[in-house]
């Protein structure tokens, strides 16, 4: 880290080395000047160095860097400018946009550059074989290596400066808009998961914020103005939520403006909160809550009514089509038939929570579930004069549904007004804030009222009904879609019908001896019957039987009857008297609290002028310091001036004037020091008067505490004799519990006790059971072993016989072997020799001489002539092989090599 005197250096320091090439070291110097603590303070040098820092961390795509560096600068300029704060981030958010823009610019010039006819013209090999291994297409690749860190380093820029600017008053506009464009974001790029995020961010920060109230620079939530930012940042979230659709977080969208709303105790302006209605309409129609919805609808109507001057008539009537259609949309009846406690709870929390979030003040008399409803809305709808702002269509429609009784003709009349009904709606032209009205979204659920209303009209005139003429009856569904309406509708009890295939009926009423009409049906008809019989003979009082046979009944009742109700007389007493005594504590403890609040108010209030008093002496203090300090600083520039005259003159005279400098600044520190002495001397009985009051302060306050402690003291051990004097009456019956308790504990211990020897019984003799088993198996594996052992060894004794015979065999084979060899050898020596006898023979033959060539050899066959010595001679060489056509084993060959000779060959058979 290099340490740079003046700001100034370390900005050009870095801007020589952007020039070189070297960014990473430029911005590691501007943040290293940033973060020291020469540059706390804030000046103009240091805004500019943020700006270049700014650009660098962009340029680099380093948020890290970007992030320490604002919160350093935050932490400078926080309490001195915070418009340069604010000018900071906004080049940084306009630098950060720039870039991605940018790059989202060159991956669509990229893309456009590759969209030409011959792929395989242009194309690389080593890009060919890359897109066939990766799978991916151009544009994906180039989104990935160009647009996708740059979005990464915007979202994360986003999210920087959202962390710093959170819970600041004074930059609470720019943290709204920096919101805002974070929504424009995800809703540009279609970027949902980054949506969720920065939701939960800013839920957290407000989170935080009422977390920490004693938080400096805390934003006032009351203030007009703060309010107004917070509220447009929720509704613009709820906006594109919507948009996104992402419907979860949307509805927790509309739940956090609603937990504002409440926070502040305000209420939007109307405009706002006709977009949240308007959006809590969308929400409840996807998610199919067909009452909420209605319900929001009329808040929308109330608000248009009320606030929108311009509405036009059209507009109105559309508004209120809307308000009746949707409410004609719910379900005639509810789920709470056959419903669990636990699941009726949930209704009643969640109807609870929705009044609240949809405006509507519950009355505490009723329960939730009853206060939204759908005949609750309808009767408003006609109360507040929703229906008479409806177009005739509507209006009718209306009665038809809910007033007509038309068993036959319902289906058929509806379906004239639906299909009149599906061509209204449009855009509203004076409430352009409105989402477009189209009424024709509720024709589902009108035909499936209609089908139900149909229904129960039919089950009210008929008892049997064919399914022809019920499907006929009825042009909106098929029958199995009718059928699968009425298992809902028989489910929650709101029509009474079974469907005979077999038949091929729908039966209407109660049917069947389990049905809740026939639980009570005989106890119904013997009641009639007997008064039916009272009045035809009517009953002779007589005397009862039963004071007959218990002459002191009546007495014994009549005393029990006393008793009871002076057993109930002596409980109220008691409630009474333990109400009075719980007041009374309750009020002690009030008393004491109050003294106690007093004491502390009384310290606060001393602590408080104690500290005004020091805070009184060290200002004079320091104002003493002050003047002091001046008056040395005004002395030592007079040595200065001095000092410069005498610049000019002798050795002499500056020597003299120096020590008539020194003889007055030793006069100057004796006086200083007999003035400090003074005043100290002065401020000693100041002092001492002061610890004097203290001491007598702290000892009526010590013993106005002792008082109290023991008045509180008194009045304690009054109230533990008062309790004591009470629980001394139920001695006895504590004695009673206490016996009984124990020797119910007694019993249990030794059962207990038995049981548990029992066991342990039961443990040993299991355990010395295993043991035993173990034991066995243990012997059992060891004979196994051994028997093992045994036969292995047998075996392996049996191999070393056979081993020991086959090698006496083969050494008797090979015995014979060489046997056999041996005589070969001697026959071959034999036969050696008398080849050998024979060529000397002939050599003898040769040099003494022969009759001629023609003349065969003695003892030679005519057919066979005796060979020359030239020609034996010669034939030495393919005899080394073979020798008048037989085979010469190797290790003669090699031996006649050695010696030079050629190996003797067997003499042919010459018929000797």
């Amino acid at each position: 880290m290099v340490a740079f005197p003046k700001p100034e250096n370390a900005l050009k320091r870095a801007e020589e080395l952007i020039n070189v090439g070297q960014k990473q070291d430029a911005l590691q110097a501007l943040h290293d000047i940033i973060t020291s603590r020469r540059s706390r303070s804030w000046q103009k040098t240091l805004e500019k160095i943020m700006f270049k820092y700014v650009e660098l961390c962009v340029e680099l795509r380093s948020g890290r860097f970007a992030k320490d560096g604002l919160i350093q600068y935050r932490i400078a300029c926080q309490q001195v400018n915070v418009t340069s704060l604010e000018e900071v981030i906004k080049h940084f958010m306009h630098l950060s946009t720039e870039k991605a823009e940018q790059a989202r610019s060159q991956a669509q010039a990229l893309e456009e550059a590759l969209d030409i006819d011959d792929l395989e013209a242009d194309k690389r090999p080593e890009d060919l074989m890359l897109s066939y291994v990766s799978g991916e297409k151009g544009k994906d690749r180039s989104d990935r290596e160009l647009v996708t860190p740059w979005f990464k380093f915007l979202w994360e820029t986003y999210r920087t400066v959202l962390e710093i600017l959170r819970n600041n008053s004074k930059l609470e506009a720019l943290y709204a808009m920096t919101a805002h464009r974070a929504f424009q974001f995800c809703k540009q790029y279609k970027r949902s998961t980054e949506f969720r995020r920065l939701c939960e961010i800013i839920r957290n920060h407000l989170a935080n914020l009422n977390k920490y109230r004693d938080q400096r620079d805390r934003p006032d939530l009351s203030a007009p103005e703060s309010l107004q930012l917070y509220l447009e940042t929720r509704f613009e979230q709820l906006k594109i939520a919507t948009e996104l659709e992402l419907w979860q977080e949307a509805f927790r969208s509309a739940e956090d403006i609603h937990g504002l709303m409440c926070m502040v105790k305000k209420t939007p302006k109307p405009s706002l909160m006709v977009v949240y209605y308007a959006k809590l309409t969308e929400i409840f129609q996807i998610s199919a809550s067909h009452l909420y919805h209605a319900y929001a609808w009329f808040k929308l109507f109330t608000l248009q009514k009320s606030f929108n001057k311009n509405l036009s008539q059209k507009d109105l009537q559309l508004i209120a089509s809307s308000v009746v259609l949707a409410s004609l949309s719910v379900l005639p009846y509810d789920h709470k038939h056959g419903a669990s406690h636990l699941e009726l709870q949930n209704e009643k929390d969640r109807n609870s929570r929705m009044a609240n979030l949809i405006g509507f003040n519950v009355d505490a008399k009723l329960e939730s579930g009853e206060a939204l409803s759908r005949s609750n809305l309808l009767s408003e709808l006609v109360f507040k004069g929703v229906l008479s702002c409806a177009p005739q269509e509507v209006k009718d429609l209306y009665h038809l549904l809910e007033h007509e009784f038309l068993p036959l003709d319902l289906a058929s009349k509806t379906q004239v007004f639906l299909t009149k009904i599906s061509n209204l709606g449009g855009r509203l032209s004076s409430a352009p804030s409105l989402p477009e009205v189209q009424l024709s979204k509720y024709i589902p659920a009108l035909e499936k009222l209609a089908t139900l209303r149909l229904l129960q009209q039919v089950s009210q005139v008929y008892q049997t009904l064919k399914i022809e003429s019920l499907s006929k009856m009825i042009p909106f569904f098929e029958f199995p879609a009718v059928e699968k309406i009425c298992v809902d509708a028989v489910k929650y009890n709101f029509i009474s019908m079974k469907v005979d295939h077999m038949k091929g009926v729908v039966l209407f009423g109660n049917l069947g001896l389990g049905s809740e009409g026939f639980q009570d049906h005989l106890t119904v008809l013997a009641e009639s019957l007997n008064k039916a019989r009272a009045k035809i003979h009517p009953l002779v009082k007589k005397a009862s039987k039963l004071g007959e046979m218990f002459p002191g009944l009546a007495d014994l009742v009549d005393k029990e009857h006393k008793r009871l109700l002076a057993r109930k007389s002596i409980i109220e007493k008691r409630k009474e008297q333990q109400e009075l005594l719980l007041l009374e504590m309750e009020r002690n403890v009030e008393v004491q609290r109050k003294k106690q609040q007093q004491i502390a108010e009384e310290e606060e209030k001393r602590r408080l002028a104690a500290e005004m008093e020091k805070r009184k002496n060290k200002t004079i203090l320091d104002e003493i310091r002050d003047k002091e300090t001046e008056e040395t600083k005004a002395l030592q520039e007079d040595v200065g001036k001095r000092h410069k005259k005498m610049v000019g003159k002798s050795v002499l005279d500056n020597l003299r004037e120096r020590q008539e400098g020194e003889r007055k600044l030793q006069k100057l520190v004796k006086t200083m020091d007999y003035l400090e002495r003074a005043k100290r001397e002065e401020a000693a009985y100041l002092i001492e008067a002061a610890f004097q009051q203290r001491l007598v302060e702290e000892k009526v306050l010590h013993e106005r505490e002792q008082q109290l402690e023991v008045e509180l003291s008194r009045q304690r051990h009054d109230g533990d004799l008062r309790e004591k004097n009470r629980l001394t009456q139920m001695l006895d019956n504590k004695i009673i519990f206490q016996e009984r308790v124990m020797r119910f504990r007694r019993e249990e211990y030794d059962r207990r006790r038995a049981e548990r020897d029992l066991q342990i019984q039961q443990m040993l003799q299991a355990r010395r059971q295993e043991r035993e088993a173990l034991r066995k198996k243990i012997f059992y594996v060891q004979n196994e072993e051994e028997k093992q052992r045994k036969m292995h060894e047998v075996e392996e004794a049996r191999k070393l016989e056979e081993a020991e015979r086959q090698r006496k065999i083969d050494e008797e084979r090979r015995a014979k072997l060489d046997e056999i060899a041996e005589k070969q050898r001697q026959r071959e020596q034999e036969l050696e020799e008398k080849e050998r006898q024979r060529r000397e023979a002939l050599l003898r033959g040769s040099t003494n001489g022969h009759s001629g060539p023609s003349e065969p050899a003695v003892g030679s066959s005519p057919l066979e002539p005796v060979a020359a010595a030239p020609v034996a001679a010669t034939a030495t060489a393919p005899a080394a092989t073979t020798t008048g056509g037989k085979y010469v084993p190797k290790f003669r060959r090699e031996r006649a090599e050695g010696s030079g000779q050629a190996p003797p060959s067997e003499p042919r058979s010459m018929g000797w």
